[in-house]
């Protein structure tokens, strides 16, 4: 697939694109003067001290994902043992549960 311009397009987006690519030839280039893009001691010392930052938290996030547990489900293996008086509270709850014969359908059939 091509871009193609009509002709009446194609000039004016051509002229503006060669004007503003073009470098200012007045003597002023954009505050790029003869320091630009140098860097001074003292942004070399704000850099060192962002890595010695950033070293130290990194230490930090590996200290604390150390004590991370590999999963958030309760064990089941590590579950309490029943006591005995829970047990047998357990087995009085469902022996209550079981309805009783009715002693009046007994008395009925015999």
């Amino acid at each position: 697939m091509s871009l193609t311009l009509p002709a009446g397009v194609a000039l004016p987006v051509t002229a503006s694109a060669l004007v503003l690519t073009q470098q200012p030839g007045n003597g002023d280039n954009g505050g790029q003067g003869e320091d630009f893009g140098k860097s001074s001691p003292v942004g070399f010392l704000v850099l060192i001290l962002f890595l010695i930052a950033v070293a130290f938290l990194v230490r930090s996030m590996t200290k604390h994902l150390k004590r991370v547990p590999a999963s958030f489900d309760e064990p089941a293996a590590e579950a309490a043992p029943e006591q005995p008086e829970a047990v047998e509270q357990a087995e009085e709850a469902k022996a209550a549960e079981k309805p009783a014969k009715d002693s009046s359908a007994t008395k009925a059939e015999s």
